[in-house]
């Protein structure tokens, strides 16, 4: 039976990752998935990052058993002939199997109901602050409690996204919509179509959509010889604007921060409203957004004048900026690379490209989990009430393997993202490293 298998090597397989003929490989079977590409619900990204390799790792961590079923009606009829599995592959799958056993995908805990209670009373604490109080203070500490209640908002909808939080996939659905879409005025479907490719290109130059900031943020000087985004499709330029905007990135980077939610509202609506792309259920996301920019506005209209409402959006707007802070430390100061992922350094490339932030039990809902940022990489489909759990099987496992695991405080994260950032400035700075352009000198003063 072994004899009649049909082999193909590892290098022909590669051949196959072009948008109109796509092949993966998983557990050494190998799978044409051309016609599923633009079906596939995490997007035609996830698998052309992947595309001409063997996905075996990544499969796991992005599925739940019952999606093996489904790989037999993409199979080619041939088997991966140079087929090998790395030992912390092996004991990566391990891991996955022993935590699936013992229904760790599947429990959630009580954190969905008390995440949905919590945000409940904190938009009534917040409505009834502006349009029942004529106290300053009071609406603008309205402001605050409205933007501490989008940031626990968005860390339910990243579940959401991530695994079923409600009872069907119907429910699910209505929460990614309502959570995003309808609340924070961030349509889930932005969100999927960037989270997934930086979950599976984590940190690479070209690829994360999660570190292609331009002009304002590079994170490397590798950004100075005008990289292409194969995300976006187009070239990462590094002009004068640029030059002079990240040589003060580490000067910069809170209070860009601060107003971070406006890229992210400027980024669902190119998303949305772009004919060319396909965006799954469109009609949804853009009734949901209609519906945040009328409450919103709406809210805001019952403040009594101009000043106070500037001042209570600024206010919401410096709460959430704690969350994109947190998004940035999670990854700006780990390794990068340029280059497309390679699946079969699944683990590796996860551990490269996370850090984890260090904190007490009772920050878990502050940080929304994301603070076991490696524990998600490896396992984005386990609910956030398991990660501190699994923390130490992790880090036993980085141990063995000789792998980084990195976790640090909350000051000492910012530390070193902005070290990273400074660097980066610094480097932008010098002509030797960066072609000399009389604009930016024109413009720039040297510190």
């Amino acid at each position: 039976m072994e004899e009649s298998k049909k082999y193909i090597t590892t290098e022909e397989l590669r051949k196959h990752n072009k948008r109109d003929d796509v092949w993966i490989s998983i557990n050494g079977k190998v799978y044409d998935v051309t016609n599923w590409l633009q079906k596939h619900p995490g997007g035609e990204e996830l698998i052309m990052n992947l595309a001409g390799q063997d996905v075996t790792d990544a499969f796991i961590a992005f599925h739940p058993g019952t999606a093996w079923k489904y790989l037999d009606g993409f199979f080619t009829g041939f088997h991966l002939q140079d087929f090998r599995v790395s030992d912390v592959s092996k004991d990566y799958r391990r891991l996955a199997s022993e935590f699936a056993k013992a229904g760790m995908f599947d429990k959630k805990g009580h954190f969905v109901f008390f995440s949905f209670l919590s945000i409940a009373v904190m938009f009534s604490m917040c409505i009834y602050g502006v349009i029942f109080s004529k106290d300053f203070w009071v609406h603008l500490l309205s402001g605050a409690v409205l933007g501490f209640a989008w940031v626990q908002v968005t860390f339910l909808g990243h579940d959401s996204g991530h695994y079923q939080i409600m009872s069907t996939r119907r429910f699910n659905k209505f929460a990614q919509i309502l959570t995003g879409n309808c609340l924070t005025g961030i349509s889930i479907a932005w969100w999927k179509w960037t989270h997934n490719a930086h979950h599976v290109a984590v940190n690479s130059l070209e690829h994360d959509p999660d570190l292609q900031h331009l002009p304002v943020f590079a994170v490397s000087s590798s950004f100075f010889n005008t990289l292409t985004s194969k995300f976006y499709g187009r070239k990462l330029d590094f002009d004068s604007l640029a030059r002079f905007f990240v040589s003060y990135q580490h000067l910069t980077f809170y209070p860009i921060m601060i107003v971070a939610r406006v890229n992210l509202y400027l980024q669902t609506i190119l998303l949305l409203l772009n004919p060319s792309r396909k965006v799954p259920d469109r009609a949804l996301n853009i009734i949901g957004i209609l519906i945040y920019w009328t409450w919103f506005p709406l809210l805001v209209s019952f403040l009594p004048n101009w000043n106070e409402r500037i001042l209570f959006v600024l206010a919401s707007f410096t709460v959430t900026a704690f969350q994109h802070i947190q998004f940035c430390l999670n990854h700006f100061a780990a390794n990068v690379y340029v280059g497309n992922p390679q699946a079969n350094d699944w683990f590796q490339s996860q551990t490269a490209g996370t850090i984890d932030i260090t904190c007490s039990t009772w920050m878990d809902w502050v940080y929304g989990g994301l603070q076991f940022q490696l524990e998600h990489h490896l396992f984005p489909r386990m609910p956030r009430c398991h990660l501190r759990s699994i923390s130490p099987v992790v880090q036993d496992l980085c141990k063995k393997h000789n792998l980084p695991y990195r976790s640090y405080g909350f000051y000492q994260a910012n530390k070193k993202t902005i070290g990273v950032l400074r660097k980066a400035a610094l480097q932008a700075r010098d002509l030797s490293i960066v072609p000399q352009n009389l604009l930016w000198e024109a413009v720039n003063t040297h510190g």
